[in-house]
């Protein structure tokens, strides 16, 4: 589950004078989903630096509700939508509301990593995956296996609080009734990325990185709209941009090979 895009503009480091995508360097989309599922075992069997970048999908096969999907959370109906609750002045003005819509929404107990997340962490175990990106808060790659995972938007399962900066783990803010409390008096808050504030530069400095030394990016789960997350593609400068996600995006026309597909069942064939 992914928070959503920051409010407020921020600019991610300049990708330098090399065009992401050139002209006709894209390779020849694949006519049949068996021939894509063969190209991309090809690519990953080819391939020693890939890169996962993903999104709300890669967990709704686990239960967990997208945002933006139409049964998702955006399309429910409260007394403020969930990009006023779920933003840093909400939060500050009214916490109890906030942690009412978090403790319903945003703390979902029982899930279990899918398909997709195993199959990452065995291709970082085999020494091909050298990095999660992730938009999700959930903490079903760690669970997974996976060790080298950035969280853009921060997870549920770090929490800490406000006035003295003790950290706390999930169970301090998914079993604490109302506001959860530090023993100092402070709130404790979860580490995610409301609406209001910005992503961490360190998180992003660290993907963009690993994303422009990659020789191939996998993108799956994601409509690529949640902003300035999604802008990390452009960084991407080989010739294996995969994107796997049931519905149409942004990007699709500079994907080297394009697979329209739940990223669970496309995982397990590879």
């Amino acid at each position: 589950m992914p928070l959503p895009d920051t409010a407020r503009a921020q600019e991610l480091p300049s990708p330098g004078l090399r065009a992401a995508f050139p002209e006709g360097k894209a390779f020849k989309k694949e006519p049949t989903m068996n021939n894509s599922i063969q190209t991309l075992k090809r690519w990953i069997a080819e391939s020693d630096n890939i890169v996962f970048f993903g999104g709300a999908g890669v967990s709704t096969e686990s239960g967990i509700p997208d945002f933006r999907s139409v049964d998702g959370l955006y399309s429910q109906k409260y007394d403020f939508p969930p990009e006023t609750i779920l933003s840093h002045s909400f939060f500050i003005n009214r916490p109890e509301e906030f942690y009412r819509f978090y403790h319903d929404k945003m703390i979902i107990e029982g899930v279990k990593p899918n398909r997709a997340h195993t199959r990452l962490a065995e291709l970082e175990r085999e020494g091909k995956l050298r990095a999660v990106i992730t938009q999700n808060i959930d903490g079903l790659h760690q669970l997974a296996g996976s060790e080298k995972v950035l969280e853009l938007h921060g997870s549920t399962h770090r929490n800490y609080c406000m006035r003295c900066s003790k950290r706390y783990g999930y169970e301090a803010v998914s079993k604490a009734e109302g506001v959860p409390k530090c023993d100092c008096g402070g709130i404790i808050r979860p580490d995610v990325v409301l609406y209001e504030e910005g992503l961490d530069n360190a998180v992003i400095t660290e993907a963009v990185h690993f994303i422009q030394n990659a020789d191939m990016l996998i993108v799956g789960g994601t409509s690529l709209v949640v902003y300035p997350a999604a802008g990390l593609v452009n960084y991407y400068e080989g010739n294996k941009l995969v994107l796997i996600n049931r519905g149409a995006t942004s990007y699709d026309t500079n994907a080297n090979l394009l697979i329209s597909d739940k990223i669970g069942e496309v995982f397990a064939q590879v």
